[in-house]
């Protein structure tokens, strides 16, 4: 088990909670499920466009040759094809891998995303809270995971101290993960080109940049070897052909990328300034907006009765904020910010 508590307060009978979860919120506070504004994920809301599925995508079985892994790999930096994988999103690795390795203590973030823990812990690991901001990792921990830039508090671990810590590990026949879920929006940091070295394991996702979190795509980065074993426990057919020919779309259009990351930028500037007007002090990624602060519980139940959710971290009395999607929604967001921390805080 864990030495402390993580931060898993918002958790209902032991079960792990998410952002996204609005028919929950419409239960609690008597709200009809289409009148909310959910900006408790950090998925783009301006999602990738995804072209006509081919017939024969829902007819066929998936077939491994159709390039999809080397897709992934190009659009990555992934060594070669070798070292990619294709899952049914990070999620699906998340729940495995950690079975994969030896056991032992394993460093993870307090707060982060909250499904690592858990996961290694299930597996049978000792968990222990990591400091992100270290260069030197303690001499108990052997593996570690962290998510870069990290969900919910948007630190960044620059590469080459992520490889520093990779270089300590390895010593010690252990193994980083590094989950770079938000890492597409902030190109140059990714671990990608790396994964050819042993015990180094790279989770991407086109969940969040590419707003495609409903197609249960990902990727996991890593030595073949080890993409071997977690073949055979994952199975065939893992990502669905209507998901493989959107997603490789996306990957393959470097056009769309570039203008988003331009709006994304934009967007989570707007953001940030709306928040700091209000004396809140922000950590952000060009997806969402975190921050810590004694209202933050307070704010969380007033903008929920204004039918906008956020993702509320109760324990580290935190609250984050992704991207409204349209003007009108920019314009409820702000209305009802001004109206809560004007009056109801």
């Amino acid at each position: 088990m864990s030495d402390h508590p993580f931060s898993r307060d918002e958790a209902q009978s032991g079960a792990v909670v998410h952002g996204g979860n609005l028919h929950e919120a419409a239960s609690r506070y008597g709200i009809p499920y289409g009148e909310w504004l959910d900006l408790s994920t950090g998925i783009n809301p301006h999602g990738y466009p995804v072209p006509p599925v081919p017939a024969d995508a829902w007819r066929r079985l998936p077939d491994e040759g159709d390039g999809f892994a080397a897709c992934a790999a190009r659009y990555y930096g992934a060594p070669d094809v070798a070292h990619v994988l294709p899952v049914a999103g990070s999620q699906a690795a998340i729940r495995v891998l950690p079975a994969l390795l030896p056991r032992a203590t394993v460093g993870i973030a307090p707060l982060t995303y909250s499904e690592y823990a858990p996961a290694f812990e299930r597996a049978g690991h000792r968990v222990v809270p990591l400091d992100i901001r270290c260069d030197e990792l303690p001499d108990a921990i052997t593996h570690v995971a962290v998510v870069n830039p990290n969900n919910p508090t948007a630190e960044h671990v620059s590469a080459d101290t992520l490889l520093q810590w990779h270089a300590q590990l390895s010593a010690r026949g252990g193994s980083l993960l590094v989950d770079e879920a938000f890492a597409d929006a902030l190109p140059g940091g990714s671990l990608a080109a790396h994964t050819h070295r042993a015990g180094l394991i790279v989770l991407r996702s086109p969940g969040k940049f590419f707003g495609l979190a409903g197609v249960r795509a990902g990727f996991v980065l890593a030595a073949p070897s080890l993409l071997d074993s977690l073949r055979q426990m994952l199975g065939a057919w893992t990502v669905s052909g209507p998901a493989r020919h959107a997603v490789k779309a996306a990957l393959d259009d470097t056009a769309w990328q570039a203008d988003m990351r331009l709006r994304l930028d934009s967007d989570s500037a707007r953001l940030v300034g709306l928040l700091n007007a209000h004396g809140l002090v922000t950590h952000s990624t060009p997806l969402f907006a975190w921050t810590r602060d004694a209202r933050a519980p307070a704010l969380h139940d007033a903008l929920a009765r204004h039918a906008i959710w956020t993702r509320l971290f109760a324990a580290s009395g935190s609250v984050r904020f992704g991207l409204p999607a349209s003007e009108a929604e920019w314009t409820r967001f702000e209305t009802s910010l001004n109206l809560c921390m004007n009056h109801s805080l």
